[in-house]
């Protein structure tokens, strides 16, 4: 296949997080959206994260987001899915703010987040008053967010750039999960917050119902664009071991239902959207007062 002569398989040892050697391999992906190529996603013992093996370099990846349906960077509203994803986003970006404003406690603060898309959070949290600093690596969402928003979004690179205590709060709302750099992300994140300061983590949960339902063909493994896959213990293991207290896990309700539609076209081929409903349904429901199980978890951390 052209797509994999073009890039150069990088293949880990270790586990990204913990570093363990304790590894295996767990399942084979597809990624369904862009070269319909193969993925072996391997499990650490020790620590419980999941990585995706035999990723594409960092200069190569870019390949793989390059499609109309990555609504991320496309903010595409073709076909009904998407459709369902814009009226969705509608209502939780302001969710999401007031969670952000809970979280913290501050009415107003500076906020930087990490992979803002096409700047829609950015943009809401902008309206409400507070000082944001956006990071994107698209271009095309980069413009778009200038098109859309009037925002002028940086380079990731920029991270590492910034001073001690340059934020109240980091946000990353699905995004981690797609970063090289691991390490050095979480780094950055404690140097840029001052003590006490808020990370907040959205990332898709391996361990919920619909993730076990599905098995390979389930839509948050999204290979090879999602190079890590999380649980709550391994999100638990690098916030202590990065300098942070995990403080709550919250549940991403809806996210269960568009993973589900997702992934019922790519188990059938068509999107059975009765049976992506219940299965929905089904794993919220095994999250009521578990938030650890939900199909999406945002952690909030505070810097020690």
């Amino acid at each position: 296949m052209l797509l994999r002569a073009m890039f150069t398989p990088v293949h880990s040892f270790h586990c990204p997080a913990c570093n363990s050697g304790n590894i295996h391999f767990a399942l084979s992906a597809k990624d369904h959206t862009v070269s319909q190529m193969d993925f072996d996603i391997w499990h650490c013992n020790d620590c419980s994260l999941r990585f995706t093996q035999d990723i594409p370099a960092i200069l190569e990846i870019g390949t793989f987001y390059q499609s109309a349906n990555y609504i991320s960077h496309s903010n595409t509203k073709k076909g009904l899915i998407n459709q369902l994803y814009h009226l969705v986003r509608n209502y939780t970006l302001g969710l999401k703010a007031r969670q952000i404003k809970r979280f913290t406690g501050l009415q107003k603060g500076r906020l930087l987040d990490i992979g803002a898309g096409v700047g829609a959070f950015a943009a809401t949290m902008k309206t409400a008053g507070w000082t944001v600093t956006a990071l994107e690596p698209d271009e095309s969402a980069r413009k778009t967010a200038a098109e859309t928003f009037g925002l002028s979004l940086s380079l990731p690179d920029e991270l590492y750039q910034f001073t001690e205590n340059s934020f109240d709060v980091i946000t990353l709302w699905h995004v981690l999960e797609h970063v090289h750099d691991l390490a050095g992300y979480w780094s950055a994140f404690h140097n840029c917050l001052p003590k006490g300061g808020k990370l907040v983590i959205a990332v898709p949960n391996y361990t919920s119902a619909d993730a076990s339902h599905y098995q390979q063909d389930w839509a948050a493994y999204d290979v090879p664009r999602h190079l890590y896959h999380f649980s709550p213990a391994s999100m638990q293991q690098l916030a202590r071991q990065n300098g942070f207290s995990m403080l709550k896990m919250q549940p991403m309700w809806f996210d269960a239902f568009y993973v589900a539609m997702l992934s019922e076209q790519y188990k059938t081929g068509k999107i059975n959207y009765l049976s992506a409903f219940l299965q929905g349904l089904k794993s919220n429901w095994a999250a009521l007062g578990n938030p650890a199980k939900c199909s999406s978890v945002i952690y909030v951390m505070e810097k020690n």
